[in-house]
């Protein structure tokens, strides 16, 4: 049986790994809740997109082949700009696929277009930016840069992405996605850049975490009188 001091000690251990973790317990638990309460195709947007749309069809391009792309061709998709077809090569470089023409990168206009394509037809847009950088906690992490940013007449703050370099329509961002990439980050406890699950910080946490229920049940062991009269009977 463990000595009344040992008990103490315990007690003493549960009492404020319990503190110094609950807040952290906390947010576990509120952004999993959230998690489970809401519908990730809303989170994604869904709700704003032109879910019907289907990429326009075009005719008398350009053979790949006569452009001038000198190491060859290893990829290739095509964008509907404008309603001009193009070639984006190799994840590198834009060519007019009517006459061959390579295109640095699109105008405003152009972006406003592919933005109209994706979004809901009903969605007033109220201004466009173009960025050519964002930090690692930045919504629109991770994806090609400079962009074009088509803000809208929205109380989600609604925001949809247009890469500058190919023309393609990247993401949608709006304030429930927010919410849940902020509750994602305390979930990760990945505060730099919100999507690594290997963090030393999330690590101790756990382990932590895992002291303190284990703690707990030894508690439990400890000041049960239940396991107290069994103890007893077993010593006779």
């Amino acid at each position: 049986m463990i000595g009344r001091k040992t008990a103490l000690k315990i007690r003493k251990t549960h009492r404020y790994l319990g503190l110094f973790i609950g807040i952290q317990f906390l947010m576990w638990t509120i952004s999993g809740l959230y998690f489970s309460w809401t519908d990730i195709d809303d989170i994604h947007g869904d709700q704003f997109k032109n879910l019907q749309y289907q990429p326009k069809a075009f005719q008398n391009l350009l053979s790949p082949a006569q452009l001038d792309v000198p190491k060859g061709i290893r990829t290739i998709e095509l964008r509907d700009i404008n309603k001009i077809p193009y070639y984006w090569i190799n994840e590198q470089q834009l060519f007019n696929a009517l006459n061959g023409e390579l295109k640095s990168e699109i105008s405003k206009d152009e972006a406003v277009y592919v933005a109209k394509q994706y979004m809901k037809k009903e969605l007033e847009i109220i201004n466009v930016e173009r960025i050519t950088e964002v930090g690692k906690q930045h919504e629109y992490r991770e994806r090609l840069l400079p962009a074009y940013v088509i803000s809208y007449a929205d109380n989600e703050a609604l925001k949809a992405y247009v890469s500058v370099n190919d023309g393609k329509f990247q993401t949608v961002r709006h304030r429930r996605w927010r919410w849940f990439d902020f509750l994602w980050m305390t979930h990760t406890m990945d505060y730099e850049g919100r999507d690594n699950f290997n963090t030393t910080v999330l690590r101790a946490f756990s382990l932590l975490g895992l002291i303190t229920v284990l703690s707990g049940f030894l508690l439990w062991y400890t000041s049960s009188p239940t396991i107290r009269k069994i103890n007893k009977r077993t010593k006779k």
